[in-house]
This record gives structure tokens, C-alpha cells and sequence, in this order.
């Protein structure tokens, strides 16, 4: 419980008890991006309001759901996503998911906590599913008709496929990556006709599914997107300058390696180009949370050319989100505040 305050007429003040909500913050996962969630939770963890929320950490991988309590593991009891601590049944009131890949960001969990009926801060399962898988998340923002999308090749594990007609479609160089991955696990830039194999190998290690994209020279700009009270706000974006050959697993994660500029230096007419279409896209795919969407600004034409959508963003301390809602004149603690909050109206409303 937590103790609040309300003035009425005359200046009396009265004391009234609020409850302190239970909040199930999800970490860990099943994909190589383990690590860079137990991150993103820490942050997220440190900075939500521990007046206002009890918070569970609760881990999560293929062989159990756990949460730590005085050095002890507690089980999770799947059957109505409960905790026994100390004698005590912990029902949650919100769930705040901070995995990337499978089950956080692919709509796994989120299709068990719909069935479970409690409220949780990211994109619904079909969302999710939907955005997850790059190529039909193309097909689909490419019929939105309000930004480009990069030529593509879509294979999957166990289909014939032919590397002539690939290069019939695409012009080198491309982009080789796993369709359902993130972090940039698994991806390669080939330039030449000898590496594709390999590269189409390698993303195949990490999924069933590669998706092959014709290469955009241009500058990478990314933009955090968030609904609160059914309002859709725009972030201040980033521009990505990288050190290697892309923005790669190495470039997001090694200080150094990656120049990360918040807010970035665009002109207003690109600025608002850039929010207008990302607030477009996260309408129109049903996004709910906050996400971070990536594109490519093509140096030869000027064009915006949509990347992929992160419905579950990274959040470590240096992260590009946390860049932006400080550059936004925000603080985190009040962010993740509002995400609760809009999530435990919307759902009781």
C-alpha cells in the first residue's frame, strides 16, 4: 500500500491508502538476445516507481519461469501465472515484457497472457507474430503505400532455391539475415557472388527462414513510437553511424564501435516526414507500447525505406530508447509510469 493526499475546499487535507499494483516483468527468454534482456529488465526494473508498483522479476527460459526471493527460485505456476512467496499467492495486475526474440517479441507469451486474461505493455500476439516476421511484415507495411520497401528474397528451410534466380531478382550487394531474429544475429552484407551461400548458411543456423535484401546506401535513422491515453507520440529519432559494415551485433552492443546520434540532425521537412510515417505505421499495424522502428534515408533519392519494427526494443541504460525519452526531456521512471498506467486503463476499459 502507498499513502496519498487530496486537498478539499477549505484547505483540509485528507489521507487515503492507494494499493500498490503487482507487476510481472518478464526477462531472458529463449534466443541469443537472453543477455541483452536481462539488460533491458534491469533498466526497466530500476526505474519504475517502487511506491506505486511491486515488482517480480521473473526469468524465463525453454526449461522453466522463475523468480528469484531471498536466493531461492520460485516457480512460476503456469496454470493462472501466479507466485507463492513467503505463504503469499502473487496475482499480477500488469505484465511488463522486456524479451527480444522468442517468446517476448513473436506473440508466444503474449497469446498465454491473453488466455490468462492479464493485461500486458506490448503489441497483442498477432501484432507481435506479424511483426516478428520481417518479410511478411514488408508485405504488408509495403501495402500501406507510404514508404519504400527494399526488393527481397523470402526462403525457407527445406525449399529448393536457386541461386541464379535470387541474383535475377536482386542487385549485389545484399543483405543476408534471419527473418525471424533480432540484434543482427546472424546477418552478413555480401558483395560478392561467392559469399551468398555462406551467408545464406550462416542466417540459416539462426532460423528457418532467411530473408535476402537488396542493399539502400543511405543514412540509418531510427525512431521510438508510443500510445498512451489512445494519443500516438513519436520519439525523437536517432541516426546511426557505424564503424564496421553495418549495424551489426557488435556495433549495437561494443561502446565505440557505433556513433549514435540523439536527436538527430535532419531538417524539419525530414523530421516530420519521419514521425508522420512512423506514427502511420504503428497505427495501422496495431501497435500498442512503445516500439522502435529503423529505416534507411536513400542517399541517391531522398527516399524513407521502412527496415523492420522492434516491438520490444532494447533498454539497457545506453540504449537507443533511453536516448531518446531523455532527449524528449523525459525521464524514465515517468515513461514506464505512463506505459503501465495506459495499459491497466485500456484493458479495464
Amino acid at each position: 500500500m502507498c499513502l496519498a493526499y487530496i486537498t478539499f475546499g477549505c484547505g483540509h487535507l485528507f489521507r487515503f491508502i492507494t494499493m500498490k499494483k503487482n507487476i510481472a516483468l518478464l526477462a531472458g527468454g529463449y534466443s541469443g538476445e537472453y543477455v541483452i534482456s536481462i539488460q533491458t529488465a534491469a533498466t526497466i526494473e530500476k526505474s519504475l516507481n517502487k511506491e506505486l508498483y511491486n515488482i517480480y522479476k521473473i526469468i524465463i527460459t525453454k526449461s522453466e519461469w522463475y523468480h528469484e526471493h531471498n536466493g531461492q527460485k520460485i516457480m512460476v505456476d503456469k496454470n493462472d501465472f501466479t507466485l507463492s512467496v513467503d505463504g503469499n499467492k502473487i496475482k499480477f495486475d500488469c505484465v511488463f515484457i522486456a524479451m527480444h526474440g522468442s517468446p517476448g517479441e513473436d506473440g508466444r507469451i503474449q497469446g498465454y497472457l491473453d488466455m490468462m486474461q492479464i493485461p500486458y505493455t506490448t503489441c497483442n500476439a498477432i501484432v507481435s507474430a506479424l511483426t516478428f516476421n520481417k518479410s511478411y511484415c514488408n508485405k504488408v507495411v509495403k501495402e500501406f503505400n507510404v514508404v519504400s520497401i527494399a526488393n527481397s528474397v523470402h526462403l525457407i528451410k527445406g525449399e529448393p532455391y536457386s541461386m541464379g534466380a535470387i541474383l535475377d531478382q536482386l542487385k549485389l550487394p545484399v543483405f543476408v539475415k534471419p527473418n525471424e531474429s533480432g540484434s543482427s544475429l546472424g546477418v552478413s552484407k555480401v558483395k560478392h557472388v561467392e559469399e551468398l551461400f555462406p551467408a545464406i548458411e550462416k542466417a540459416f543456423r539462426e532460423d528457418n527462414q532467411v530473408l535476402i535484401e537488396e542493399f539502400i546506401e543511405g543514412r540509418e535513422l531510427t525512431i521510438g513510437v508510443y500510445r498512451v491515453n489512445g494519443v500516438v507520440y513519436p520519439l525523437p529519432a536517432t541516426e546511426i553511424v557505424s564503424k564496421n559494415e553495418f549495424f551489426d551485433y557488435e556495433a549495437k552492443y561494443t561502446p565505440g564501435v557505433t556513433n549514435e546520434i540523439t536527436p538527430a540532425d535532419i531538417d524539419a521537412s525530414l523530421k516530420e516526414q519521419l514521425e508522420t510515417k512512423a506514427m502511420y505505421i504503428y497505427r495501422h499495424l496495431n501497435c500498442r507500447g512503445v516500439v522502435r522502428m529503423d529505416f534507411i534515408l536513400q542517399r541517391t533519392s531522398n527516399k524513407l525505406f521502412f527496415l523492420e519494427v522492434n516491438t520490444m526494443p532494447g533498454q539497457s541504460e545506453n540504449s537507443i530508447v533511453p536516448q531518446q525519452v531523455r532527449a524528449a526531456g523525459k525521464n524514465l521512471t515517468d515513461f514506464y509510469g505512463d506505459l503501465l498506467e495506459d495499459c491497466l486503463k485500456s484493458y479495464s476499459s
